[in-house]
C-alpha cells in the first residue's frame, strides 16, 4: 500500500462535513472544504510558475493557517517543503534556501526586507509569494491571497507516491543545517499512522480504511502547536493532526505569550497542545497559578512535548489545574520519530528522562554491539522501520547517521542512553556537544568560529549550562590574546552581527587557557564545569 499525505488529506476531506473546521488562525476559520479549494489553487499556481516534481518551496513565516495550506499544496503538486527558521539573518537564510535548491519562497510581509535582500542572491527562485499586507507587495513578489483564491479549486489529477519527499531542515554537528529526507510513507508509518480516532491499537491497512475510521469518529480534535511549525515538533504534530481529520489552531505572535495561549485554548476549546519542555510549560503554569479559574481549560486532554526535558514538578503543577490531562514527553528527533514516550497523568507516570521503548528501538555501543537491559552500559539509541532516507546532498553524513547493522538500516541521531532491567530507557544526553536552548538546537562550532574572529579572542569554546528558563543557556568561554581586556558586551554584540539571536551567548566568560589537547580537541566537559563554577551554577 502506498501512503502519501496528499491522498490521505484528500480522502479525509471527502468524508468530513463541509463545515468541519480544518484551520483556525486567531479568529479566522478555514473549513476542510475551503482548505481543499485553496490548496488546489496554490498547487496549480506553483506548477504554472514552472516548478516540477521534487522542486523545493521555502516556508519563511511564523505559525499561520497558510503554513498548512501551502504544505498541503506542495503534497498535491509533488513538491517538497523547506522549513526556514525565521530567526535567521541574511547569510543563514541564504544558506538554507540555496542549499535546499528552493525554487519558490513563501514569506510573511514581516520579513519583506529580508526577502528583498535575498532576491538577487537567489536567481533560481522562480516565485516569491508574500503573505499578509498584500496591498503593498514587495516588487517581484505575488500575493498569497490571490494565488489561494483564484482558480476553480479542482484537484490536479496527479498520481502521488509514498516516495514523495517531506524535507525537514535541522542543525548539523558541523553547525550547518542539514535537510532530513523523509519519504512520506516512512513518515506516516513512523508517527501519524499509529493512532486513529476510531482505534489506538490497529493501524489502518488502506487510505480508504483510514478515511472510514475518520468518518465514523467525526471531525477530529483541535490541536494547538504552541511551538513553531518550522521546527519538527510543531510541524510533525500539525501534519499528524490533519491526517486524523483534526483542526489546527495557530497564532503568529512575535513572542510566546502564555496568557494568549490559554485564552485561545478557552475560546476555541483546544483538545491538544504541542510545546517544547519547561521553556513553555513553566510560563503556562505561572499564569494558571496566578489566577486559577480565569481560563477554562477543561477541553484540554493532552499536552505533548519534544526536544527538551519537561520537569516532573511542572507536570504536577499543570495537573492541579486539569486532572484529566495526559502529559507526554515524546522522545524523537528530526531523523527518527517515535523512539519512545514518557506519559504522566493524575494517576502517576514515568520518572524524568525515562521512556518506554517500542519494538523497533534498540541501543548500541559505539562499535555497534547491542546493549542488553540491566547491563548498565551506556549506548546510542537506534531506531529502524519508518526512518528517513538520509540527508539532502550529504551522503557522507547520511552513512554515519543511518548505518546498516547486521543487515538492518537504523537511524542513530546521537542520543546516549541506558537500558534498564525492565526494558525502559533512561536518557543520558547527546553524544555530541549540541546545546538545546528552548527547543532550538545550537551547535557550538558555528558560534565558536564567530567568537574567534573578534580581535581580542585567541580561542573560544561554547557550551550549554543549565538554565531554568531556557533548559540550557548558550555560554561562551574565551581565551583572550595577551594584554587584551575582557569586554563581554562587545563579544556578544560581535556574535549577534553574524548569527540569529538565540545562538548568541547569554554570557561570555574568560579563561586563562582553553587547554586543548595536542590534536586540537577540546574538553567540553571540563569547560562546562568551569563555566558553571564561574557563573555560580550548582
Amino acid at each position: 500500500m502506498t501512503w502519501n499525505y496528499a491522498d490521505i488529506y484528500e480522502a479525509v476531506a471527502d468524508v468530513l462535513p463541509d463545515d468541519a473546521p480544518a484551520l483556525i488562525h486567531k479568529d479566522t476559520v478555514t473549513t476542510w472544504k475551503e482548505l481543499e479549494y485553496r490548496a488546489n489553487n496554490l498547487a496549480r499556481s506553483l506548477l504554472d510558475a514552472g516548478l516540477g516534481y521534487g522542486d523545493k518551496v521555502g516556508f519563511y513565516l511564523r505559525n499561520h493557517s497558510a503554513y498548512m495550506e501551502m504544505l498541503f499544496a506542495t503534497f498535491k503538486a509533488r513538491l517538497s517543503h523547506v522549513n526556514v527558521n525565521y530567526r535567521y539573518i541574511e547569510d543563514e537564510l541564504w544558506y538554507i534556501l540555496d542549499n535546499s535548491d528552493s525554487r519558490a519562497v513563501l514569506f510573511d510581509a514581516e520579513f519583506r526586507e529580508q526577502a528583498r535582500a535575498l532576491m538577487p542572491r537567489l536567481p533560481e527562485v522562480k516565485l516569491w509569494i508574500q503573505l499578509e499586507d498584500e496591498d503593498d507587495l514587495l516588487p517581484g513578489a505575488v500575493s498569497y491571497t490571490q494565488l489561494a483564491a483564484e482558480g476553480d479549486g479542482a484537484r490536479l489529477g496527479i498520481e502521488h507516491s509514498g516516495a514523495d519527499l517531506l524535507l525537514l531542515y535541522t542543525g548539523g554537528t558541523t553547525g550547518m543545517p542539514k535537510g532530513v529526507m523523509w519519504e512520506q510513507q516512512s513518515h506516516w508509518e513512523a508517527g501519524a499512522r499509529g493512532a486513529t480516532p476510531a482505534t489506538n491499537m490497529i493501524p489502518p491497512a488502506t487510505i480508504a480504511e483510514h478515511a472510514e475510521n475518520v468518518r465514523k469518529a467525526g471531525p477530529g480534535r483541535k490541536s494547538f502547536p504552541v511551538c513553531p511549525q518550522m521546527h519538527g515538533t510543531g510541524l510533525f504534530t500539525s501534519i499528524g493532526a490533519l491526517a486524523q481529520g483534526g483542526c489546527i489552531v495557530t497564532t503568529n505572535s512575535v513572542r510566546f505569550d502564555p496568557e494568549e495561549t490559554w485564552q485561545l485554548v478557552d475560546t476555541h476549546k483546544v483538545n491538544a497542545m504541542a510545546i517544547v519542555g519547561d521553556a513553555f510549560a513553566k510560563p503556562l503554569l505561572a499564569v494558571l497559578d496566578q489566577d486559577p479559574g480565569k481560563y477554562d481549560i477543561s477541553s484540554l486532554l493532552m499536552m505533548i512535548s519534544s526536544g527538551v526535558m519537561w520537569s516532573p514538578e511542572v507536570k504536577q503543577g499543570l495537573l492541579r489545574h486539569n486532572q484529566q490531562l495526559t502529559l507526554i514527553d515524546s522522545f524523537g528527533a528530526s531523523e527518527a520519530v517515535g523512539f519512545g514516550t514518557s506519559t504522566t497523568t493524575a494517576a502517576g507516570g514515568q520518572g524524568i528522562a525515562k521512556f518506554v521503548l517500542n519494538e523497533r528501538t534498540k541501543v548500541f555501543t559505539e562499535d555497534f554491539k547491542e546493549v542488553l537491559p540491566g547491563s548498565d552500559t551506556p549506548g546510542f539509541v537506534a531506531k529502524t522501520g519508518g526512518i528517513p532516507s538520509g540527508y539532502y546532498k550529504d551522503p557522507e553524513k547520511s552513512a554515519k547517521t543511518f548505518p546498516v547493522i547486521d543487515g538492518v538500516r537504523y537511524s542513530i541521531p546521537g542520543d546516549w542512553c541506558r537500558v534498564e532491567a525492565d526494558g525502559t530507557l533512561t536518557l543520558l544526553g547527546r553524544g555530541s556537544v549540541c546545546i538545546n536552548t528552548a527547543g532550538e538546537k545550537v551547535y557550538p562550532e558555528e558560534v565558536e568560529e564567530i567568537l574567534k574572529t573578534h580581535a581580542d579572542v585567541y580561542d573560544a569554546l561554547v557550551v550549554g549550562v543549565p538554565d531554568e528558563k531556557w533548559g540550557q543557556s548558550v555560554t561562551g568561554v574565551v581565551q583572550l590574546h595577551e594584554g587584551r581586556e575582557m569586554d563581554e558586551a562587545a563579544l556578544r554584540a560581535h556574535v549577534h552581527k553574524s548569527l540569529a539571536g538565540y545562538k548568541c551567548p547569554k554570557r561570555v566568560i574568560a579563561i586563562d587557557d582553553i587547554g586543548r589537547a595536542q590534536n586540537g580537541k577540546a574538553d567540553y566537559k571540563r569547560i562546562t564545569e568551569y563555566a558553571k563554577t564561574s557563573l555560580g551554577i550548582v
